[in-house]
């Protein structure tokens, strides 16, 4: 480049003009098309001229908000007023201690620390006063404080914890980069010193019971886990040996021991296939084994158990529970009785406990005639499942524990997450038996008072406007098991949230039904949940499909049409679940509308919703997130003017591609981390992820249609030309990025903005230069973010205060 073009990227030709970027065409052929990419110079990542470029770009997002600064503190203000800072965690049993985490007012990053258990049969967790510091408590020990750790660092994040069984060395991994790979050491928390073994720069490790070995993934060039090596505690590194690769590009690898923790478990796996291999801990020099060698799109996970003393003797009955997709496509669960199955294993073997729906998917065909081309909202009816599941909508089967006193199933139904229990008695002779499991769903209390309770006022204040949408859901939640680490646990935890509610986690008694409160998540001030609502509301789509989309807002602040935030994401399996936000509060409590289309893509209905979201039938995502939005806007519930969406990552594609397809709809546009030039990334075969995204998106390197399809959305690729109407009518855009992002390489955004700008559009860009895809670290610094973030949605929707 010459001085000047050197000039143009770092500085600005008037105060409020964007920087200008050179634009030096660079050509790329393939299948017959040609594309000039005037902004290929910047995949140079670490080059002058593009570090430059950044520079300028933050400097001109830092003019540009600097009107905003009082709204962005009293957004930080708020949010911090609303949090226990000094805060802790209810205290788990993991073998020999009672582990809880510890956050103090003014420290970005929480400690954990442990107490010894008072006896075998504790199951009491103990008491720790709440604004106690950590240590101070009897027999308190301080295991990691983060805070400490990070010191030095601008970006601290662990990546990794595991302890021995008998409680004195722990294996931890550390990132201060943002780049996802992590430096793993080994600690003896006795004396509180690491040892010199050190595996640097990986994925991950766990770390044997007996605390004599390490297991490890390492990393490739393109960011992919795909190798596990063995480490002995104590010997050089030098000494590690490989134990297993995985030569095809589209898997990745994973490793960790299993429930009972009697083996150590390789999962390796692309988008559509995985495969399962173990090796007894006590043979941690052996050879690891396939449970059931892998198959071209089928999936499956295996873990161990047994029935207590439920034999015909009294003797124990080992089993395995498996859950696969083999047959169904929505998975089933197997659970094989291992006294008289013996390997090869094969997938379809023993009690089939529960199974998902097939209507809708791509496989439905072979567990039901007609199934693939059935709504995906068909009720459910399969013989032999549990009876809670009878009638569900987009049933999916997720995953299933037993434990010593209990057995937990998750599922979705209806477009949320579910959990059942049963007591492990029940479950046992039910096996034994031959019947259907006697699950029953696990449903959170209404607060007392609320609109949900019974004999509530569900209607008050709901907009008349949404009377007229289809299927209004009264209830939305996710829930969980959650907390349940040890196998010898009497009572079972679960975590529960709403858009409306804190974090709760409980503990049921899965014989007595008794289900205590541990803790609620506090919000400071006066907060009260039941001055918020919460409603779900179906959308139909332009090919028929009925789309949930979730809507909160606060009680009598909601001026119709409304001031609209509006999110989603859309890939990947997905589900964008109801939780809680602090730092919604701010949104709702200004009479701003907070709306997400469960769009297609994720995993909301199923394995059918995700398959009509991706690959050659991508468009769907974007469509569903379209026509969700202007059902809004039709019904007078919100305003196009004052409409503002927000996605990130894969849903900051999904933001690229609404921009270019209905600007009309929206003010403004925030786009995190944004997968936005994924043509040129997915035809890389070098770059991070991609080989194993062509199972997500496609093969446009070896694809010709593929190519023309991608192409055809990729909002790089399709921003409007200088001058166009389709320029003057796009929305404001807010854009941010990270330079250690692995994932969406910082390119992708820098090149969107500068022809964004170039185009004449209000695009500003904010770069992190000491983060992640996750952006940065520490709470405080979070908290920051999303308040900058969200001071230039609420100014787009006309709320400067």
């Amino acid at each position: 480049m010459t001085d000047q073009q050197l000039r143009d990227v770092s500085e600005s030709d008037a105060p409020g003009e964007p920087p200008h970027a050179p634009r030096i065409p660079e050509r790329r052929t393939m299948h017959g098309d040609v594309f000039a990419d005037p902004y290929a110079w910047m995949r140079d990542r670490t080059s002058q001229q593009t570090r430059d470029f950044i520079d300028a770009q933050n400097a001109y997002c830092e003019q540009r908000m600097k009107p905003l600064a009082g709204l962005r503190r009293t957004l930080f203000d708020e949010l911090k007023s609303r949090v226990q800072q000094t805060d802790m965690s209810v205290p788990t049993r993991i073998d020999d201690y009672w582990y809880f985490t510890r956050t103090i007012e003014g420290a970005q990053y929480a400690v954990q620390c442990r107490i010894p258990v008072r006896g075998e049969d504790d199951w009491e967790p103990p008491h720790v006063e709440q604004g106690s510091a950590p240590g101070s408590m009897p027999d308190e020990q301080i295991v990691f404080d983060m805070n400490a750790e990070a010191k030095g660092h601008d970006f601290f994040r662990i990546g990794g914890m595991d302890i021995s069984r008998d409680g004195r060395w722990m294996l931890y991994g550390v990132d201060s980069t943002g780049d996802e790979r992590y430096d793993f050491r080994i600690r003896d928390l006795a004396t509180g010193r690491d040892l010199p073994d050190l595996m640097p720069s990986i994925g991950g490790a766990c770390l044997t019971p007996d605390g004599r070995w390490v297991f490890y993934m390492a990393l490739d060039d393109a960011w992919r886990p795909y190798a596990v090596w063995r480490h002995r505690v104590g010997s050089p590194s030098e000494t590690d040996v490989e134990v297993f690769h995985e030569h095809d590009e589209r898997f990745w690898v994973g490793v960790g021991l299993s429930f009972d923790e009697r083996n150590v478990v390789i999962g390796t796996g692309s988008k559509t296939s995985s495969e399962v291999l173990l090796l007894p801990v006590a043979t941690p020099e052996g050879r690891f084994e396939a449970f059931i060698p892998r198959a071209e799109d089928i999936e499956y996970d295996v873990s161990f158990s047994c029935f207590e003393g439920a034999g015909e003797h009294g003797e124990d009955v080992p089993v395995a529970v498996v859950c696969h997709n083999a047959v169904n496509p929505n998975f089933e669960i197997d659970v094989v009785d291992m006294r008289s199955h013996r390997p090869p294993f094969r997938l379809g073997e023993g009690m089939r406990v529960a199974a998902g729906s097939p209507c809708g998917c791509e496989r439905g065909d072979a567990v039901q005639a007609g199934a693939a081309t059935r709504p995906i909202s068909d009720a459910a009816h399969i013989t032999g499942n549990p009876g809670i599941l009878d009638g569900a909508r987009g049933l999916a089967i997720e995953s299933m524990a037993i434990h010593r006193h209990f057995v937990t199933l998750g599922y979705r139904a209806d477009g949320l997450p579910r959990v059942a229990v049963m007591s492990k008695a029940d479950a046992a002779a039910d096996f034994l038996a031959g019947r259907p499991w006697r699950f029953r769903e696990m449903i959170p209390p209404a607060l007392d008072g609320d609109w949900d309770a019974p004999g509530g006022d569900a209607d008050r204040d709901e907009p008349s406007a949404m009377r007229a949408l289809d299927g209004r859901t009264h209830r939305l939640y996710s829930i969980g098991a959650a907390g349940n680490p040890s196998y010898d646990a009497p009572r079972m935890r679960y975590s529960f949230s709403s858009f409306t509610r804190p974090g709760e986690l409980r503990e049921l008694d899965p014989v007595t039904g008794r289900d205590v409160l541990l803790k609620r998540a506090r919000v400071l001030g006066d907060f009260d949940a039941r001055d918020y609502m919460e409603r779900r509301v179906w959308i139909t789509a332009r090919d028929g499909e009925r789309i949930p989309v979730s809507l909160v807002w606060r009680r009598g602040r909601l001026s119709c049409p409304a001031p609209m935030f509006i999110t989603g994401y859309g890939a990947y399996e997905i589900s964008s679940d109801p939780g809680f936000s602090v730092a919604r509060l701010s949104m709702l409590d200004r009479g701003v509308l907070y709306a997400v289309p469960h769009v297609r893509g994720g995993g909301e209905m199923g394995r059918a919703w995700y398959e009509q979201g991706r690959r050659l039938a991508k468009r769907h995502t974007f469509e569903d997130f379209v026509d969700a939005t202007a059902a809004l806007e039709h019904a007078g519930l919100a305003d196009p003017a004052r409409t503002v969406a927000n996605g990130g990552s894969a849903g900051g594609l999904l933001m690229g591609a609404v921009a270019n397809m209905a600007p009309e709809l929206y003010a403004g546009i925030e786009a995190d981390v944004p997968f936005v030039d994924a043509l040129t990334s997915i035809l890389d075969p070098s770059l991070p992820l991609t080989v194993t995204e062509w199972d997500e998106w496609g093969d446009p390197l070896h694809d010709a249609d593929v190519y023309r399809y991608m192409k055809s959305y990729t909002p790089y690729e399709n921003v409007p030309a200088p001058g166009s109407e389709a320029a003057a009518r796009f929305p404001r855009m807010f854009i941010t990025s990270s330079v250690n992002d692995t994932r969406v390489l910082v390119t992708e955004p820098l090149k969107w903005t500068a022809a964004l700008q170039h185009a004449g559009i209000d695009a500003v860009l904010r770069v992190e230069t000491e983060a992640g895809h996750g952006g940065t670290s520490g709470r405080y610094r979070q908290w920051e973010e999303v308040s900058y973030e969200n001071a230039w949605c609420l100014s787009v929707m006309g709320v400067d205060r």
